[in-house]
């Protein structure tokens, strides 16, 4: 089918059947330019159907029609970091790939095999491809199941994984009820500590000598690639527009493709990685639209030295009050388009501030032109040798095969503090607070009467187990303990009113927030 055929079916299904198609059967190229177009607006995603699967492929195709998407950097990054630290690797993008994949190993489709027996160590994939494993594998599945490892851009939380505390809450969605230890989820930012953060390599195309000839000229670049993210911006850009050049790189691919985009603004349209970091060289600001969410371009024109203003969020985005996330099995909210660089990284780096307050707007671009500090600046945890490092650990340390129930070791002990949170705080915030971070593996230590009263400074007027996120906790009004009853539930981000939690609180290092001071040794 020709792109353009696709892109008329498309946008005349609803006048004429009433109907949106979610699913596409075709090329990539023609796939590519309906998903572009956005036919039903950005909140409605259409899938493709994969019918030939050539992982670099469809990487390169998406490079070109404006990305990579986040997601296939995090695939590539981590096929590239596994073969670094020596593994072998076996990689299938189809389902008929994968039945052939299985079909060599002995008895997968058996539940009673010996896990010991299994010619594989850990299993990378996403949420379509955990759908695809469990459909193939069928009642083999069991044994698999702890050699998972997810990856989950937004994450998962622990009510949503376990499907029964999910469905009786009414909370239940495609994506969650997996039933898998949270801590499989691999995120792209270190925003779920239910989960285990991942990430990604930012990617440095330009050497020092390149680097020296570049100077920096007066002028922003617009953090928006797809034209529907334009708008409703222009006085926003006006602003801007004042003090320096406006450039973009929108893609220009099809008719009216740009028609959100004011005139004044310099397309360059969508440029290969090395075109990319030289105009981010050339940049002062970088400038955020409110969408998309926590991508990796930020980090990139921090890298080279622009400025990210980050547009701030009141009330922060979330599933009860944004399409985007609903369905999504995480109820966090976004305080700004990019809270890690808001909150890892900051002035003078970034400027977390209400873009539709246009005085601040315009006070914050002439405090960064005035202040004349355009430095690179990258966090360890986004390097090669941080990928690295932390992928390492991971593949060293995590175990989720272990039904015994052993003494945590990694992270160790003596980078925990235990602390007691005031009621209605989450353990994610009372831990942050302290400059610390919940480690949700150490809960189980935690998880009994006698270790709530030794860290109280009042008694357990009562002693009960329940299954729910909240727990281990103490009822300030009833003076009740209550430990956990599912582990599953574990829970770094539940909060109730009435409830002071009992938080296991890690340590970390300065730029790798995965890890405690010390693990790296």
């Amino acid at each position: 089918m020709e792109p353009e055929g696709a892109v008329i079916l498309f946008s005349r299904s609803i006048e004429k059947h009433g109907l949106q198609y979610v699913s596409f059967i075709g090329d990539s190229k023609s796939f590519l330019e309906v998903k572009m177009t956005q036919p039903y607006g950005p909140d409605v995603e259409i899938v493709k159907e994969e019918c030939i699967g050539h992982v670099q492929k469809r990487m390169k195709q998406n490079e070109r029609y404006g990305g990579p998407l986040g997601e296939l950097v995090q695939w590539s990054d981590l096929l590239s970091t596994l073969y670094i630290l020596g593994h072998d690797l076996t990689v299938t993008s189809e389902f008929e790939q994968l039945g052939e994949i299985l079909n060599k190993l002995p008895s997968a489709n058996s539940p009673c095999q010996s896990r010991t027996n299994l010619p594989v160590d850990i299993i990378y994939t996403d949420i379509v491809g955990l759908a695809q494993f469990k459909k193939r594998v069928k009642a083999g599945y069991g044994k698999f199941s702890c050699l998972l490892r997810i990856l989950d851009s937004f994450g998962t939380e622990p009510a949503y994984n376990h499907r029964a505390y999910a469905k009786s809450h009414k909370i239940l969605t495609s994506w969650g009820g997996q039933e898998l230890v949270p801590q499989q989820f691999f995120t792209m930012f270190p925003h779920s500590p239910d989960n285990s953060f991942m990430g990604f390599v930012v990617e440095q195309h330009l050497n020092d000598s390149v680097v020296e000839d570049i100077k920096r000229k007066n002028q922003a670049l617009v953090y928006g690639k797809n034209d529907y993210m334009w708008n409703g911006k222009t006085e926003y850009l006006d602003v801007i527009k004042k003090h320096l050049d406006v450039h973009g790189t929108v893609y220009d691919g099809s008719q009216d493709s740009t028609s959100n985009v004011p005139s004044f603004v310099t397309n360059h349209g969508i440029l290969n990685g090395k075109d990319l970091q030289h105009l981010l060289r050339e940049t002062k600001i970088f400038i955020g639209l409110g969408f998309p969410y926590e991508g990796p371009a930020p980090l990139e024109a921090i890298a080279n030295g622009a400025v990210f203003i980050n547009p701030k969020f009141d009330p922060p985005h979330d599933s009860k009050n944004t399409k985007f996330f609903k369905g999504k099995p995480t109820n966090r909210g976004l305080s700004s388009q990019h809270p890690y660089a808001e909150q890892f990284i900051g002035e003078p780096h970034v400027y977390s501030i209400d873009i539709k307050d246009l005085n601040l707007v315009e006070q914050t671009v002439k405090k960064i032109i005035e202040k004349d500090l355009f430095e690179p600046y990258l966090p360890y945890e986004y390097t090669e040798e941080g990928m690295l490092q932390r992928m390492n650990a991971y593949i060293e340390h995590q175990n989720f095969c272990q039904f015994q129930k052993q003494p945590v070791k990694w992270p160790p002990e003596g980078s925990i503090t235990n602390i007691y949170g005031d009621p209605g705080k989450s353990c994610k915030d009372v831990c942050w607070e302290n400059n610390l971070i919940c480690e949700r593996s150490h809960f189980l230590e935690l998880n009994s009467h006698d270790t709530l009263t030794k860290y109280s400074e009042v008694e357990c007027h009562d002693k009960k187990a329940s299954s729910d996120i909240f727990y281990p906790a103490m009822n300030v009004k009833t003076g009740e303990c209550i430990i956990q009853k599912e582990e599953l539930l574990f829970s770094c981000v539940g909060e109730n009113k009435t409830l002071s939690r009992l938080c296991p609180c890690r340590n970390y290092m300065k730029g790798q927030s995965a890890m405690c001071q010390g693990c790296d040794r």
